[in-house]
């Protein structure tokens, strides 16, 4: 996954570490669109609201044939304290070696209290069914954002 991905391209598979105790490739969710989301890191106050409000409407999206799976660099015993601690329903994945982020082209420089680091910027896509990528929010702010992730989805 050398290029960053753009609209309208296929996303390659993938294998990650997952919440789930075994990888999760791409594959796993044939037939159904994801929401694909990045996120900086296991509970802490913006992540832990959009995960918050990704599970409070969860089974919206599941009745439009779509799931949820989250990815940040975060090692799996931390994913599994966050999903036990908010009461998460959906995968997370571990993406320590950050293929996944530079191919959406989420890590990235970042400028935080004048300091610059590299980090990964809160970014959410969503893959159709044949595995297509048809739309992506950059650089997003967690409060209201999964209202418009939902709206749009429920628009296609």
């Amino acid at each position: 996954m050398a290029k960053t991905l753009a609209l309208g391209d296929k996303v390659p598979d993938f294998k990650l570490a997952s919440s789930t105790g075994k990888e999760v490739s791409l594959a796993d969710f044939k037939g159904k669109k994801i929401v694909l989301y990045f996120y900086p890191k296991d509970d802490t106050p913006g992540c832990t609201v959009e995960a918050c409000d990704f599970r409070d409407t969860q089974e919206d999206f599941s009745k439009l044939n779509t799931v949820i799976v989250g990815v940040s660099k975060d090692a799996l015993n931390s994913h599994e304290k966050f999903i036990e601690k908010y009461k998460l329903p959906f995968v997370l994945l571990s993406d320590t070696d950050l293929k996944l982020m530079e191919a959406f082209g989420v890590w990235k420089e970042k400028t935080m209290y004048g300091k610059t680091a590299l980090g990964v910027s809160r970014s959410t896509f969503l893959i159709d069914e044949a595995g297509v990528l048809v739309k992506a929010w950059l650089n997003v702010k967690a409060d209201g954002h999964v209202g418009k992730v939902l709206k749009e989805l429920e628009n296609l």
